[in-house]
């Protein structure tokens, strides 16, 4: 069974920061770029950060820019995102994706974790 499993997510205060990680499991997704993406209450879900197989290439949301890292480890099946200077905005439901293409375009994306929960107070 083909899994991505999330985790690292949790409540912090505004300004601090977080690190989410992503395991593959059931494949080894050799050739896929790796993102996330985030859905907020009551909004659709967004794209944040991708990766592209290698770890050359990345691209991040304007809203996210200078603030979250995305990086992988490909020996041990992992993404990882670092969450800095965190804001209330930021709170979401955080997903870890797959996909044989970077893009931000969610349709694309062939595999999709179950999802981890941020919270940023004010």
């Amino acid at each position: 069974q083909v899994q991505l499993v999330e985790s690292g997510g949790g409540l912090v205060q505004a300004g601090g920061s977080l690190r989410l990680s992503c395991a593959a499991s059931g494949r080894t997704f050799n050739g896929y770029a790796k993102a996330w993406f985030r859905q907020a209450p009551g909004k659709e879900r967004e794209f944040v950060a991708v990766i592209s197989w290698s770890g050359n290439s990345t691209y991040y949301a304007d809203s996210v820019k200078g603030r979250f890292t995305i990086s992988r480890d490909n020996v041990k099946h992992m993404v990882d995102l670092q969450m800095n200077s965190l804001k209330p905005e930021d709170t979401a439901v955080y997903y870890c994706a797959a996909a044989l293409v970077i893009t931000p375009d969610e349709d694309r994306y062939d595999y999709w974790g179950q999802g981890t929960q941020v919270t940023v107070s004010s």
